[in-house]
């Protein structure tokens, strides 16, 4: 007899922090995020990225713990450039899992590292227990140069599938990667990814939900029917902004502009709209039948903390 419960709480309803099965023989293991998504039942999950110096790792393994408190269903680590933060990576996802209880998801790029990089890494994540790999290009330096070893993100996802029992998540675009030449080319890299043979998908942050809406519909069209994460990233302040735009290109519909116009200038109250503006945009794609969440933190405990608090209710399900 199969069943799933809780390492925190040892409620079997409850699809937050360290999900167990157990297997045929009776022994627990801990839920791949492919299963926490194949359950059907609503999911919160929220990103941090680890420091990039050693002198800031305290702190954000503190921001992290933080986090991990809430219990969401998974956590992100994100993962420098050149994998320059690779070893935080590691050990900000390995204390998530060990001391927190929670399901683990490490980042790693591939353009800017060598297929030797890349093994070292997903070894240290084999010895760790680190399951859930999300498989990204990443960016390219300034400079132009890279290894050559790798040139796009499905090559990377079918590496991984052959370096061991990984689940694996990709990113997309519901506006389009900033590099594309258009949506539709785009969605073609996307079912590649699906096809090298990743398990879900989570997207860059989007601000209008028609978008997103449209999005979803153009997948199912091109035949991509791996679990889809909205990514949704609270703007607390206003210089969030210009680095929101130069990152994935989104953009902001009017009533966000309003809230800009009308209270970025007052740090405490451009916060606390921008957590609501987050809040109802979630409770919109749930109402809509999204049920799976992933929330960009930029490492703000708090931030995290009165999303969750929102949505206590809504995602109890």
């Amino acid at each position: 007899d199969r069943r799933i419960i809780n390492a925190c709480s040892g409620n079997p309803d409850y699809w937050g922090a360290g999900a167990f099965l157990d297997d045929a023989e009776g022994r627990e293991r801990r839920l791949k995020i492919r299963e926490i998504l194949a359950v059907g039942k609503p999911t919160l999950s929220f990103e941090v990225f680890p420091p990039k110096t050693e002198d800031a790792y305290d702190s954000v393994e503190k921001a992290a713990a933080k986090i991990a408190k809430l219990k969401p269903s998974f956590m992100s680590v994100t993962y420098g450039a050149g994998g320059g933060t690779s070893d935080y990576t590691v050990g900000i996802a390995s204390a998530i899992k060990e001391e927190y209880g929670v399901t683990p998801l490490a980042h790693l790029t591939c353009v800017s590292s060598t297929r030797e990089k890349v093994h070292h890494v997903l070894g240290e994540l084999k010895e760790r227990g680190i399951e859930n790999v999300l498989a990204l290009r990443g960016d390219i330096p300034q400079d132009g140069s890279t290894p050559k070893e790798y040139h796009y993100a499905s090559e990377l996802i079918r590496e991984i599938k052959k370096a061991g029992d990984f689940c694996i998540g990709a990113a997309c675009y519901p506006e389009g990667h900033v590099e594309s030449a258009n949506k539709s080319v785009d969605m073609d890299y996307l079912k590649q990814k699906v096809e090298a043979g990743c398990d879900f998908v989570t997207t860059q942050m989007f601000f209008d939900n028609e978008i997103f809406y449209r999005f979803k519909e153009n997948c199912a069209i091109k035949g991509i029917d791996v679990p889809l994460i909205a990514g949704i990233m609270p703007i607390t302040n206003a210089n969030q902004i210009k680095r929101s735009v130069e990152l994935s290109g989104c953009a902001f519909p009017k009533k966000f502009m309003k809230i800009l116009e009308r209270f970025g200038e007052r740090p405490a109250a451009m916060k606390q709209a921008g957590i609501i503006y987050a809040t109802e945009q979630i409770i919109d794609l749930m109402a809509n039948g999204q049920n799976h969440i992933h929330i960009y933190t930029m490492n703000k405990p708090d931030v995290a903390e009165a999303i969750t608090k929102g949505l206590s209710e809504i995602i109890n399900e």
